[in-house]
C-alpha cells in the first residue's frame, strides 16, 4: 500500500507541476503584453517627435532638360513634334567625414522609458570636381538647358532637425526643405551658384539633430570616415560594416566608434546613383541591456526548472526530516515561487532591475522561510529552506546577468543540485522507504502449522 502511495504522490506533484505551468505561462503572456506596450510607447515617442534617423549626402544634384524636334513623314505629311525629356545629374563626394556627438536623451510614455539621443552632427564633403554635372545630349541638336546645381542632405525624419548650417568656404548658405530627389525625398537643400564644373567643392554642413534608438548613415562616396560618439554605455552597432577594433571603446562613461569604408567595399554609391532605396549602411543603436521585460521573459523560462529544483529540496527535507509534505503544501510553495515572477515584473517598472529582483526575492525567500518552518516542523529546518532558495535565486541572477555565460552557468548548476541530492541520499534504504518491498521479494523459510509441530 506503501508504494501505491509514493506512487500517487508522484503523480499527484506532476499534476501541480502542470498547473504551475499554466500559473507560469500566463505571466509570460502578461510579459508579452508589457513588451508590446512598450514598442508603441517607441512608435508614439517616434511618431510625435523624430524616429530613427539615417543620414545620406552631401550630394550635389542638377536638374537638366533637353529638348529637339522629330520630323516624321514628307510633303503633305510632314509632321514636326517638339520632344523633351527632363533628367537629374548626381554627383556624389570623393571624400566624406561625418562626426557626431550624439548623446543619450530618454524620453517617457507613461511608465516606458524610450532611449533617443540629441546633439551635433557635421558632414566635410570634399569634391575632386564636378564633371558629372556636365550635360550630355541624347538626340542630334538637341538643346539643353539646366538649373543651378543644388546640394542636399537626405534625412529619414526631419522633424528631428533642430538647427542646420550649410557653408561652402566661408559663405553660408540658405537652406530649404526637401531634396528634390524622387527616392529620398525628405532633407534639406540648397543652391550652389557659379559653379566650375573643373574645380574642386568643399561643403561643411552642420546639423544639431534629435532621433530615437538608432543613427545610421549611408557611406556614399569613395572614400568615407566616420567618427560618432556617445555618453550611452551599451551601443550595438549594426548595418552592413563595424567600427574598426583598433579606435573603438566602449565603457562606463560611453563609447566612441570610427569607421573607415571605401567605395569598393560597398555598393552604397551605384545604388544611390541607380536610385534603389535599400542602400548600405553603418549604424549604432541605443540597447538597454537590462530592459526589464526581456530580463522578465528570461527568469520565466527557468520557471520550471526553478519549481522543479524547489520540489527536489523539500522532497529532500522531507526525507531527512521524516517528516511528510502534503502535495497541498507543494502547490503552495510552487505558487510563492511563481508570484516571485509577477513581483519582479512589476517592480521593475518602477525600480531598477537589481532593486526589483532583490526585492522580490526577499520577499518569496522570507515567506517560504516562514511557511517551511511549519511545513518541517522545525525552526531550523524552515530556515534552511529558506537559505536553499536563496541560493537558486542568486544562482538566477548570475545567469541573468551573465547572458553569454548562461549556457555553462545553468549547466553547472544542474550537475552541482544533482551532486548534491546524490550525496546526501547515498545511505539511504530506498526499499525501506517502500513499505515492506525487501520483504515480497524474500519472504523467508516457511512456517510449520501447529498440528505438524505436535506430530513432531
Amino acid at each position: 500500500m506503501k508504494t501505491k502511495a509514493v506512487w500517487l504522490k508522484l503523480a499527484i506533484l506532476m499534476a501541480v507541476t502542470l498547473v504551475l505551468l499554466m500559473v507560469l505561462s500566463r505571466i509570460g503572456w502578461l510579459v508579452d503584453d508589457r513588451q508590446e506596450r512598450q514598442r508603441e510607447a517607441t512608435q508614439g515617442v517616434a511618431a510625435s517627435q523624430a524616429g530613427e534617423q539615417m543620414l545620406l549626402g552631401p550630394m550635389v544634384t542638377r536638374w537638366c532638360v533637353e529638348s529637339w524636334v522629330d520630323t516624321t513623314g514628307t510633303g503633305k505629311d510632314l509632321r514636326v513634334e517638339r520632344q523633351r525629356r527632363e533628367f537629374t545629374l548626381m554627383q556624389l563626394p570623393t571624400h566624406l567625414s561625418v562626426d557626431g556627438q550624439l548623446n543619450q536623451e530618454t524620453r517617457y510614455r507613461g511608465l516606458f522609458k524610450v532611449r533617443g539621443y540629441a546633439g551635433r552632427t557635421t558632414l566635410k564633403a570634399h569634391f575632386a570636381d564636378l564633371a558629372a554635372l556636365v550635360p550630355v545630349a541624347e538626340h542630334k541638336d538637341g538643346q539643353l538647358t539646366c538649373a543651378d546645381p543644388q546640394m542636399a542632405v537626405s534625412m529619414s525624419d526631419p522633424r528631428g532637425l533642430q538647427a542646420v548650417e550649410v557653408r561652402r568656404g566661408a559663405d553660408a548658405l540658405p537652406v530649404v526643405s526637401g531634396t528634390g530627389h524622387s527616392t529620398f525625398p525628405r532633407g534639406f537643400h540648397t543652391a550652389l551658384r557659379n559653379l566650375a564644373t573643373d574645380q574642386p567643392l568643399d561643403l561643411l554642413v552642420t546639423l544639431q539633430l534629435t532621433g530615437t534608438t538608432r543613427f545610421s548613415v549611408v557611406p556614399a562616396a569613395s572614400a568615407t570616415e566616420v567618427h560618432l560618439r556617445s555618453d550611452w554605455p551599451h551601443p550595438s552597432f549594426g548595418g552592413r560594416f563595424l567600427p574598426s577594433p583598433a579606435t573603438r571603446k566602449v565603457d562606463a562613461n560611453g563609447f566612441s566608434a570610427q569607421w573607415t569604408i571605401s567605395e569598393l567595399a560597398t555598393d552604397a554609391v551605384s545604388d544611390v546613383l541607380k536610385g534603389q532605396k535599400d542602400v548600405d549602411t553603418l549604424d549604432f543603436s541605443m540597447v538597454d541591456p537590462i530592459n526589464p521585460y526581456v530580463m522578465s521573459d528570461r527568469a520565466i523560462k527557468y520557471g520550471v526548472l526553478f519549481i522543479v529544483l524547489t520540489f527536489v529540496c523539500v522532497g529532500m527535507l522531507e526525507l531527512m526530516a521524516g517528516r511528510r509534505v502534503h502535495p497541498v503544501q507543494y502547490l503552495l510553495v510552487g505558487m510563492a515561487i511563481s508570484m516571485f515572477f509577477l513581483l519582479l515584473l512589476s517592480l521593475s517598472e518602477h525600480l531598477s532591475f537589481a532593486a526589483s529582483y532583490g526585492a522580490a526575492a526577499a520577499a518569496v525567500v522570507g515567506l517560504l522561510g516562514f511557511y517551511g518552518a511549519a511545513m518541517l516542523g522545525r525552526v531550523g529546518r524552515g530556515i534552511g529552506f529558506g537559505a536553499l532558495i536563496a541560493l537558486l535565486y542568486g544562482a538566477l541572477y548570475v545567469v541573468l546577468i551573465q547572458e553569454q555565460a548562461a549556457l555553462l552557468i545553468g549547466a553547472l548548476l544542474l550537475f552541482g543540485v544533482l551532486v548534491v541530492v546524490m550525496v546526501v541520499t547515498r545511505r539511504i534504504d530506498w526499499y525501506a522507504l517502500q513499505g515492506g518491498q525487501d520483504a515480497a521479494r524474500d519472504p523467508g523459510p516457511p512456517t510449520a502449522r501447529p498440528g505438524e509441530q505436535d506430530r513432531a
